[in-house]
């Protein structure tokens, strides 16, 4: 789910359909995971348990941000956002941060920190495909 509508092409019908399924996974795997193993050693099957629940938590977050950048850049394509020719859409006046996203409690959403990107010898561009 995560590759098809949060990988390197991604859109706003597929972000936000991501976002009401991945609560849905959460539940299914807090409903039905079964941890084997020894309480009196390392148990790894639970270490492993917690492992898929922060992926989870993670998967959240990456379309969360995904869905807040209304733009094309980098290795990632919104399909919203697209010059004429098809290549993507940079937005660097208003996207032009790296997000620091600040966990704010259970069900509540995170809070989102900005840093702004700045660049001293290269500067920002739009990407062009050259030749065909």
């Amino acid at each position: 789910m995560m590759w098809d509508k949060c990988g390197m092409t991604r859109n706003e019908k597929g972000l936000k359909e991501l976002l009401q399924n991945i609560p849905e996974l959460r539940e299914q795997f807090w409903n039905g995971v079964k941890v084997t193993g020894e309480t009196a050693s390392i148990n790894q099957e639970l270490e492993l348990a917690g492992r898929v629940a922060d992926f989870l938590e993670f998967a959240e977050l990456l379309v969360l941000d995904a869905l807040t950048r209304s733009e094309s850049c980098g290795g990632h394509f919104r399909e919203e956002f697209q010059t004429p020719d098809g290549e993507a859409k940079r937005d660097d006046e208003h996207f032009s941060f790296v997000s620091a996203w600040e966990y704010q409690g259970l069900n509540r959403p995170p809070l989102l920190h900005k840093e702004p990107l700045v660049y001293e010898e290269v500067h920002m561009s739009q990407r062009v495909t050259i030749g065909a």
